[in-house]
């Protein structure tokens, strides 16, 4: 038994016996015999007491520690290479602990009275409380690094207190070992000038020479900050190899060379784009440039102009501030339409499903796809809520259409009409957790998607015909190229093309945002089918109570850096009077963004616009929102709008910051 076990077994009254036995010695000299037997008497029947106490005390101390010795062996002998500790789970208050746990943590007998944090911050005893015998991170004691593993014992004794038994085993060498072998593991990446096209165009080979030369020079001179190896695999497509790292300075300087390659620009003044796609973590080179693969295509469906990094399990994405350019291939349309309608050929029957509360280009798109259904004598339908939707006016004209009798069903009755022989299109959304029904989703293994907005980590996966083109102002757009290149005129309906220019007016927000020349040669091909523009702005109209609501939005938003509009309610409203206020706050001098957001049953719904350099997707995304940089949208689900407008308000600061 050592002196700090001693000292926890014999509290330390003798300093109150010699008071006493001077009692009785004081009650001799003043010739109190009586009293002075009476204070002898019960002084040695304290000491005996005492002396009992201590014997059982010893006693059972000697259990608690045979006890613990059960579970790690010659946890109490001076001479075990492992540190060990026994402490009481109540208090954490260290009991015991052999030489060689003191000799590392630094525990003397004047910390007897210590509890565990106190010797080892941060080392905190509930993994041992919830069951688990090892403890989950590393701890340090001095300049070594341990695993610490344990067990809890109950002791004998009428306290039956709890003991916790505490192992370390010092891997120091292994852990330096990995740490090296983490910090070694190969980043694959691929390195895409996105708008080479586009930079190239109508210029002398001379000058595409000189513009090569200057891309090559940026990016080799911050590749040579990664001692990696670099590589020209095609004129506008680099491979880049390097060390995980390196992979950290990478990202807190955000990959200077997004921004720093903007200052090169073609002999037009068009500035030089970059996409970076980066794969870490794999299990081989073969599989690192897999993920690297699915970066990059996961960058340009984003809109380009921004590094994506993917491990095995999630998208990191830096960048992608810049709008978008439109650099879409006819051909690609072309080709995307030949192989949707031979996939609709061999269904028995098509399934069309947008988000949730589908709007006019949800709608829209969606008739677009039952045109070419028709076109191939496939049964369709359109998988949508008819009662909380914000096309009302077009849905109750499109139900007069002999045509489309029928053609609105639920996500449970499309689930008992599908088979293995159908197949689903998704329109205007690309998140699973956004579609009107998930169950239906994952019920149909063939998945086709015609989408615009940037493209999320969480995307529709796997899909067979992928039409997302984040450059395009909305899916009837493209939904309208599908058309030019698959049926002939006669065989659109007008209802169809009304539906389809509507999508365009509301997406574009009458053609006066994310509008390219396709989409005025959608338009213009939705025209001469006989769309009326008339007809179709009476589709977003709003009712007198609508309009005043709409402006009592308006009249509630607060100025936020001078050029960004929030207006936070709180009482709920219609997302359709949401999304046109925050158009309508747009027409303000002076702001280029706006939020409007609202609770919603559980969530808290935020619609968002964008005329300026504010990327309204990137800033929606941190709080699980998504769509582009003009419009984009979020849902927060158990949150007050109070705490949503903080996040917002964080999110804003980080972007412009960053």
């Amino acid at each position: 038994m050592n002196k700090k076990l001693g000292k926890l077994i014999q509290p330390g009254l003798g300093v109150y016996f010699w008071v006493m036995l001077g009692f009785v010695v004081l009650a001799l000299a003043m010739n109190q015999y009586l009293i002075a037997g009476v204070e002898a008497l019960i002084l040695g029947v304290l000491v005996v007491c005492y002396w009992f106490q201590c014997r059982e005390r010893r006693r059972e101390l000697r259990s608690y520690l045979k006890a613990a010795s059960a579970d790690i062996p010659e946890v109490n002998k001076a001479d075990n290479p492992f540190p060990a500790v026994v402490i009481r789970m109540a208090d954490r208050g260290i009991i015991y602990a052999n030489d060689a746990f003191s000799s590392a943590a630094g525990y003397f007998e004047k910390m007897s009275e210590q509890t565990l944090e106190q010797v080892v911050p941060g080392l905190g005893v509930d993994w041992l409380n919830s069951g688990k015998t090892e403890y989950p991170y590393d701890v340090k004691l001095g300049t070594r690094r341990y695993r610490v593993y344990g067990s809890r014992v109950r002791t004998e004794g009428p306290g039956k207190n709890m003991l916790g038994i505490l192992y370390f085993a010092d891997l120091t060498e292994l852990y330096q070992v990995r740490d090296e072998y983490i910090r070694s593991r190969p980043v694959v990446s691929i390195i895409l000038v996105d708008n080479y096209e586009e930079l190239t165009k109508n210029i002398t080979e001379g000058a595409i020479s000189s513009l090569d030369a200057r891309i090559n020079d940026a990016i080799n001179q911050w590749a040579e900050g990664y001692h990696g190896l670099l590589r020209r695999l095609e004129k506008n497509r680099f491979l880049f190899v390097f060390e995980k790292r390196d992979l950290r300075s990478a990202t807190e300087e955000k990959f200077s060379i997004l921004e720093d390659i903007h200052e090169i620009t073609s002999p037009s003044g068009l500035p030089v784009s970059l996409s970076i796609g980066l794969g870490v973590d794999g299990v081989s080179f073969e599989e690192d440039y897999k993920f690297a693969s699915l970066s990059i295509e996961m960058a340009l469906s984003r809109g380009g102009d921004q590094a994506v990094v993917k491990d095995r399990y999630n998208f990191t994405f830096y960048g992608g501030r810049t709008k978008e350019s439109d650099n879409r291939s006819k051909v690609r349309s072309r080709v995307t339409a030949n192989s949707l309608m031979e996939l609709i050929d061999q269904s028995d029957h098509v399934f069309i499903m947008g988000h949730k509360n589908a709007d006019l280009d949800a709608v829209g798109a969606a008739m677009g796809i039952c045109c070419l259904c028709r076109k191939k004598g496939v049964p369709f339908n359109i998988v949508l809520d008819v009662e909380h939707n914000a096309a009302e006016a077009l849905i109750e004209e499109i139900l007069q259409v002999p045509e489309y009798e029928g053609v609105f069903i639920s996500g449970q009755d499309a689930l008992l009409i599908c088979n293995n022989h159908s197949i689903l299109v998704v329109v205007d959304t690309n998140r699973p957790d956004q579609v009107e029904s998930p169950t239906l989703l994952e019920a149909i293994s063939k998945v086709c998607v015609v989408d615009h907005h940037r493209r999320a980590a969480d995307y529709i996966n796997p899909v067979v015909v992928n039409f997302h083109e984040p450059y395009a102002s909305s899916a009837a757009e493209l939904a309208t190229e599908l058309l030019q290149y698959a049926v002939d005129r006669t065989d659109v309906l007008p209802i169809e093309a009304k539906a389809l220019l509507a999508g365009i007016f509301l997406d574009t927000k009458s053609f006066h945002v994310r509008t390219g020349d396709k989409t005025f040669e959608a338009a213009a091909y939705l025209r001469q089918l006989g769309a009326e523009p008339v007809e179709v702005k009476k589709l977003l109209q709003n009712d007198f109570q609508d309009t005043v609501a709409k402006y009592q939005i308006i009249k509630s938003a607060r100025i936020y850096r001078q050029e960004i509009a929030i207006a936070a309610l709180n009482a709920t409203t219609s997302r359709v009077l949401a999304a046109q206020a925050a158009d309508e706050l747009l027409n303000i001098s002076g702001l280029t963004a706006s939020f409007v957001m609202y609770p919603d049953g559980d969530q808290i719904i935020v619609s968002a616009r964008s005329i300026g350099k504010a990327n309204v997707q990137v800033i929606l995304e941190r709080l699980g929102g998504g769509g582009n940089a003009a419009t984009a949208g979020a849902q927060i689900k158990n949150s007050t709008v109070k705490e949503v407008l903080d996040r917002l308000m964080a999110s804003i600061d980080q972007f412009y910051e960053a």
